[in-house]
């Protein structure tokens, strides 16, 4: 069976926009018609995604989660939308999407319930897999609530990838696998890329610095185990939304989760309300040297070379022997802070030998110079946000 490893998606990380942390599970549209999750949301962001640049950097999905679904499935067993909020079914939403250059997500659970008690696929995964096909979806983002044990839970998941494959569809799946699976068991994340094009590996994010500080702290714990196995066809994802240009965040941490998320080569999929951001966000998100270190062809996984109590320093290898650079201050008090290190740290001695070019990504772009192999950088990084460097 040709599975997600040969399905021939997600030669990059996937990029796109999702409803969940913005607008979680709102489904009263009398109470709240400007954020509940219906066709119209959808819609609208669909326009945006089309007129406003976004999907000409890059960002292609744009994906329903959670509490699409009516309570019930059909009389023939099949999935349907809740009639009241997509009045024209997800089959006219996806032409629509499709229309304006764009693909349609969509989300179901392996277990018998989803994480917010709608019908889940267990039971029903190649019903589910063809349902999705004739709608025209092209990724399936599949959850892990409401499986009654981790044998049922791996097996849905093998079942659901080769559902989606037998469709003839092209549909990158998303898998949250090794997430229910980690406080029991060490993933297998060989068996795992087989079967997924992406896979969750830590909590959901939040619109807090809290929260995407401890998903950086995971991942640095976890590198040795997960960095190597991301690749074309099949990315760690540290939980995608991209939570700028909401609440929670600083500017310099904004900078931060943009970098970070660069480094470790992440799915980058946007949770924010796309018809009230801020201009800055806009430019950030929209950053096209920072999209291109994501989306760099070589597809390798940065990781954490270095941290102190201050400090951290990332590196990622690009391709044409170029490296991405992270140095990311965990200070949050007192003002900016130097840091300085040698050049010969990055890329095992052979980033700068025997000299180099750098440009600053983030905050600003910006030429560095031409260094060589044995001089020292330094830069200033303002508590909670990151420099990004392209060597």
């Amino acid at each position: 069976a040709v599975l997600a490893l040969d399905n021939g998606l997600a030669r990059t990380p996937p990029m796109g926009w999702l409803h969940w942390e913005r607008f979680l599970c709102a489904t009263d549209c009398a109470a709240e018609p400007r954020r509940c999750v219906s066709e119209q949301l959808f819609v609208e962001m669909a326009d945006r995604m089309a007129a406003e640049g976004w999907r000409d950097a890059g960002y292609e999905f744009i994906c329903i989660d959670d509490c699409w679904m009516a309570p019930t499935r059909d009389k023939q067993g099949r999935l349907q939308a809740d009639p009241k909020r997509f009045p024209g079914g997800i089959r006219k939403l996806a032409d629509y999407v499709h229309s304006k250059g764009l693909k349609l997500g969509i989300y179901s659970d392996v277990g018998s319930k989803t994480c917010a008690g709608f019908p889940g696929s267990y039971n029903h995964y190649d019903l589910d897999a063809q349902t999705f096909a004739s709608w025209g979806v092209d990724l399936l983002k599949f959850d892990g609530c409401n499986s009654e044990s981790l044998d049922l839970l791996a097996e849905g998941y093998r079942r659901m990838s080769e559902a989606l494959n037998k469709t003839g569809r092209s549909i990158v799946y998303s898998c949250e696998w090794p997430f229910y699976l980690r406080p029991v068991q060490q993933p297998n994340y060989t068996e795992i890329k087989h079967y997924c094009n992406h896979w969750r590996n830590f909590y959901d994010v939040y619109d807090s610095w809290s929260s995407i500080k401890s998903i950086l702290d995971w991942t640095a714990l976890h590198q040795d185990t997960i960095v190597k196995i991301a690749g074309p066809g099949g990315w760690n994802d540290p939980d995608m939304a991209l939570v700028i240009g909401n609440f929670g965040l600083s500017w310099d941490q904004s900078v931060t989760q943009m970098a970070m998320w660069a480094i470790m080569a992440a799915p980058l999929f946007m949770s924010n309300d796309l018809r009230h951001i801020s201009p800055e966000a806009k430019w950030l998100l929209q950053n096209k040297e920072v999209i291109a270190i994501n989306q760099d062809p070589l597809g390798k996984q940065g990781y954490q070379l270095f941290k102190d109590k201050n400090f951290q320093l990332w590196e990622r290898p690009l391709s044409d022997r170029a490296y991405a650079v992270a140095v990311l201050n965990q200070q949050e008090i007192g003002g900016p802070q130097k840091f300085t290190f040698s050049l010969t740290f990055l890329g095992n001695g052979l980033a700068c030998n025997p000299a180099c070019s750098i440009q600053q990504v983030l905050p600003a772009s910006r030429d560095c110079g031409v260094y060589s192999w044995m001089a020292s950088l330094s830069v200033e990084v303002n508590p909670t946000g990151t420099v990004l460097l392209k060597v």
